[in-house]
């Protein structure tokens, strides 16, 4: 069972982010402030931490400053209400892994979750994705289905990559935007629906089928059981 960290100060957020990971079968710690989650952080062996900003003792900025300098590499997913992205881009620069702007849902707080730990756990570059009979070269920037080419535009190629490279989970409209588009906030417009259906109208025509599935109200998903469209 992997165990997780989620520093935050606030006893009824503590309490959703814990039961919902433990729903998803991580054991959990609590740390209410910034130096007793310091302390655990640098003690204990964490998948993860999910680390407030604003915290008592010690902020959360400082709290991951020290972390990262005492070498420990845990992958850290920031929890803020401070959601400029000037304030996103100091919770990066000090080491964050990820940042999820309060409110949030837990499914997408999982989701960041696991794709922080995947890519702690690589060992090497990846240059090829695969999903079934779907193929992605990463060099070559070429994706075939069952051996048959389908031309893509770059931004389209980078949509099906993220996808894949989250195979199995739903990916929202926010991660998309700053996964692809490197936008840390939403434009208000239809952009990625676009994208969306021009991918799967390329898909389609090259024999790859419904594999971009949308999950109601929640994103999309590469792989996994099929769900209603």
């Amino acid at each position: 069972m992997n165990n997780i960290l989620c520093v935050e100060d606030d006893a009824t957020v503590a309490e959703h982010v814990a039961q919902g990971l433990r729903e998803a079968g991580y054991h959990v710690d609590i740390a209410g402030d910034g130096v007793l989650g310091l302390e655990l952080a640098m003690a204990g062996h964490y998948a993860a931490i999910v680390l407030d900003r604003m915290l008592p003792e010690l902020d959360g900025l400082t709290l991951l400053s020290r972390l990262r300098a005492s070498g420990n590499n845990t992958p850290v997913v920031m929890l803020s209400a401070l959601a400029s992205l000037d304030e996103r881009v100091k919770g990066l620069r000090a080491g964050s892994d990820d940042y999820v702007t309060k409110p949030f849902e837990i499914a997408e707080l999982l989701a960041r979750l696991e794709a922080v730990q995947r890519r702690g756990k690589t060992g090497g570059e990846v240059t090829r994705l695969v999903e079934g009979d779907l193929e992605l070269d990463l060099l070559a920037r070429r994706v075939t289905w069952a051996g048959r080419r389908i031309d893509l535009q770059p931004r389209e190629f980078r949509l099906l990559e993220y996808l894949v490279r989250h195979k199995g989970q739903v990916v929202t409209r926010s991660m998309l935007l700053e996964g692809v588009w490197d936008y840390h906030f939403d434009p208000g417009t239809n952009v990625i629906d676009v994208h969306v259906s021009r991918l799967r109208k390329k898909l389609d025509e090259g024999g790859a089928g419904n594999i971009v599935q949308t999950v109601r109200g929640a994103g999309y998903r590469v792989g996994g059981e099929p769900v209603s469209v």
